[in-house]
């Protein structure tokens, strides 16, 4: 901002220097005020269509762009359904300029003038299906839908039915067996930071802890007996909370996902020192674990001296937003229902694993129920 002040650094106007200093984050602007922003700023008012990405720039390169448009799995004049990989943010913050709201502004506008909008995050180190916004009703549908907070029912009766019956289930690969094969997980989540006073950690409430705690629940489900100290268990979230999943499976079952060494880091230590089991557990008999042929361990599956996180969105079912909203559209026109549409009223997708955990579940499948 220009400023009186001659000490500060300058920039050069109209052959004449002008002084200027930085704006304070909680600083209130005056009416009249000359502001200087960089031109980085004004660069984002340029089509977001590339055909060439400029070098030395913070926007995706043309093969970035072309990476994530491969990695869709549907698309409508509502949302547009991804199966993200393991490894690439969600959210990004400079200089990270490859996360999945930035690409996708670049990538996936298609016949839009802007790009979707996030709705919902996974975690950097997690895969699997993500849901985007393509317009400001269907966005504000989508965070009704991931919203914590329950609201008043609205539209029709088919809306409502179709909100119940909205889920998601995960597949992931934890260290040891739950006690129990199925249950529900209803253990309140708090925020706290740690000595360094920057890294936040999620913990499991403290019924007398003085931090505020959100209320977090977890449908389980073990898919098979344990192998090599490892079980696949099925996790269908009820509520969505920051670590959810990755939390309630390390403190509430006991059993941290492979690959989390965030929240299962002594786990994993105990776990790479346990010999192998060489019997099958629901016969007793001696066998062999499955390796596929030219199985590269380093890839990060239980083979792999550091696994990656196995922890992946499978399936999805939600509204189709886009149909609601037509028949919304038209209702609030012709003031008469329309009871006609050949669209479904859900959605339903299921998204292929990443290659590490692929190979994890070949070497553990043929002993799953």
């Amino acid at each position: 901002m220009q400023c009186p002040d001659l000490n500060d650094s300058s920039v050069e106007k109209e052959g004449k220097r002008k002084p200027v200093r930085k704006i304070k984050h909680n600083e209130v602007m005056e009416v009249g005020a000359r502001i200087y922003v960089p031109v980085s700023v004004a660069e984002t008012r340029i089509s977001k269509r590339f055909d060439t990405i400029p070098s030395g720039t913070l926007y995706p390169n043309a093969d970035e762009i072309e990476y994530l448009q491969r990695l869709v799995r549907y698309k409508d004049s509502a949302i547009i359904v991804l199966n993200k990989p393991p490894r690439l943010p969600v959210k990004g913050n400079l200089p990270v300029h490859n996360s999945m709201d930035v690409l996708a502004a670049a990538a996936l506008s298609y016949d839009y003038d802007e790009g979707p909008k996030l709705v919902h995050r996974l975690d950097r180190e997690s895969s699997g299906l993500l849901v985007m916004g393509r317009t400001k009703e269907s966005i504000d549908h989508l965070h009704w839908l991931f919203s914590n907070i329950n609201k008043a029912k609205s539209l029709s009766k088919a809306w409502n039915d179709a909100y119940e019956a909205t889920f998601q289930r995960y597949w992931a690969l934890v260290i040891g067996s739950p006690k129990q094969k199925e249950g529900l997980i209803c253990a309140p989540l708090s925020k706290v930071l740690l000595d360094d006073g920057k890294t936040e950690r999620v913990i499991l409430a403290h019924p007398s802890g003085l931090e505020a705690s959100q209320e977090a629940v977890t449908e389980y489900r073990v898919l098979g007996p344990m192998i090599n100290g490892c079980s696949w268990i099925e996790l269908r979230p009820h509520t969505s909370r920051k670590h959810q999943l990755r939390v309630h499976c390390a403190e509430a079952l006991g059993t941290p996902i492979v690959g989390d060494y965030k929240y299962g880091w002594f786990v994993h230590r105990r776990w790479k020192q346990m010999p192998r089991v060489d019997i099958e557990p629901t016969t007793g008999k001696p066998y062999k674990l499955r390796r596929p042929e030219g199985l590269d361990v380093q890839k990060g599956s239980v083979l792999s001296k550091v696994p990656l996180l196995h922890l992946h969105c499978r399936e999805l079912v939600l509204p189709n937003i886009e149909k609601f909203l037509e028949v919304h559209n038209r209702n609030l026109e012709s003031r008469c229902p329309d009871k006609h549409s050949s669209k479904p009223d859900l959605l339903r997708f299921v998204a292929s694993m990443p290659s590490h955990m692929k190979i994890s579940w070949n070497l553990m499948s043929s002993y799953l129920v």
